[in-house]
């Protein structure tokens, strides 16, 4: 069977950034390509889910943005996870909207992100209300190490919820 790229497809879909914003879409644009990954939740009765998952990273809206698709656990098993984030940089705060979305588990967060030293940080709430920080730390050209936390107010400590530790697949 043939695949053909739908007009929407190639409407959204983009080669790289706007030569303007090549600079300012660095910070996340080394992740462009297919990583796969092992994934790590962590309940509040202390027990401890894994799971391999894959995720997929793209140039979007004319290389303004950056979007993925994290799809726990790996293709063809049925999926546990299937959201995709939007990253668009906002040189007025000199940081990025950062909206995610899994239709399946019905969850959704708005953050902004930023650099803070060698890491990215994203910082806002969760569709329960909770204050959400989502890290990318360890960051190599190959591999990154996600670590997703949350707690109900700013006086309380960050619990990490689930962590990913993820591999380059595809550039």
């Amino acid at each position: 069977m043939t695949m053909t790229i739908s007009p929407f497809l190639t409407a959204l879909g983009s080669e790289g950034p706007p030569a303007d914003r090549a600079k300012d879409m660095d910070l996340y644009g080394w992740l462009i390509g297919s990583w796969e990954m092992d994934t790590v939740h962590y309940l509040d009765d202390g027990t401890i889910q894994k799971w391999t998952g894959e995720c997929h990273f793209g140039w979007v809206l004319e290389g303004r943005a950056i979007q993925d698709v994290w799809i726990r656990p790996k293709r063809p098993a049925p999926s546990t996870m299937y959201g995709t984030t939007l990253r668009i940089f906002d040189p007025g705060i000199d940081g990025w909207h950062i909206i995610w979305n899994d239709p399946l588990n019905r969850d959704n967060s708005r953050q902004i992100g930023r650099a803070e030293g060698k890491d990215i940080v994203q910082l806002g709430t969760d569709a329960r209300g909770l204050k959400t920080r989502w890290r990318f730390t360890e960051i190599t050209a190959n591999s990154f190490h996600w670590i997703g936390e949350e707690r109900s107010s700013e006086c309380d400590r960050w619990q990490i919820t689930y962590e990913h530790l993820v591999r380059r697949t595809k550039p």
